[in-house]
């Protein structure tokens, strides 16, 4: 009897719930610059991924390509130089194997070399002036070209891992971060070739 007196309870639960998520989903839709990162993000390999990372910075971006590109290469520096502080301090750890060593030697250069272009191409677009300028396309090739090495060094980061005789925490542990910096990078790297294209 006490069962059946908590099924109304439980469907109006279940409505209330079904009801906030729609409203929610359309708070969201309402808003100009949540539609705008959305919409630009279906550009992107990762693009749920894209969203999570870029709506929450959604009142600085509203609804300028340009600053979708700059938040979009700060968060790949961001997740980048984490993950390079991770990888160094895997470095210092004692027992490793020779080969994790090297392997950890060898992410840590590229990660490194992640980060320095990361930071250049972000600098490229702060300093490339406005889109119809003369030197527009000149910039944005030196922006892409660093993005996309960039993402080179991620994907060598995590070749240096391959092979069953580096399974382990070691290997999961940083093709887990490092998959997620590549990640996105490569939205990154999307969303710059969609702003280069509409110039």
């Amino acid at each position: 009897m006490a069962t059946l007196s908590l099924i109304p309870s439980l469907i109006l639960l279940s409505l209330l719930y079904s009801l906030s998520i729609t409203n929610s989903a359309a708070a969201a839709t309402a808003n100009p610059a949540v539609s705008f990162i959305t919409t630009s993000c279906k550009a992107t390999t990762y693009s749920t991924l894209c969203v999570q990372s870029l709506v929450p910075f959604a009142s600085t971006i509203r609804k300028s390509p340009r600053q979708l590109v700059t938040t979009a290469l700060s968060v790949s520096i961001s997740k980048a130089q984490y993950t390079k502080g991770f990888v160094a301090k895997l470095n210092k750890f004692r027992g490793l194997k020779p080969r994790e060593y090297a392997a950890l030697k060898d992410c840590l250069e590229e990660v490194r070399d992640s980060v320095i272009e990361l930071t250049k191409s972000a600098r490229e677009l702060k300093n490339m002036g406005p889109a119809h300028g003369p030197e527009f396309a000149w910039h944005m090739s030196n922006l892409q070209t660093w993005v996309s090495a960039a993402l080179t060094d991620d994907s060598t980061c995590m070749d240096g891992f391959s092979g069953r005789v580096l399974n382990g925490r070691i290997k999961n542990s940083i093709r887990t971060r490092m998959t997620h910096v590549a990640q996105v990078t490569s939205n990154a790297l999307a969303l710059c070739n969609q702003f280069a294209g509409k110039y």
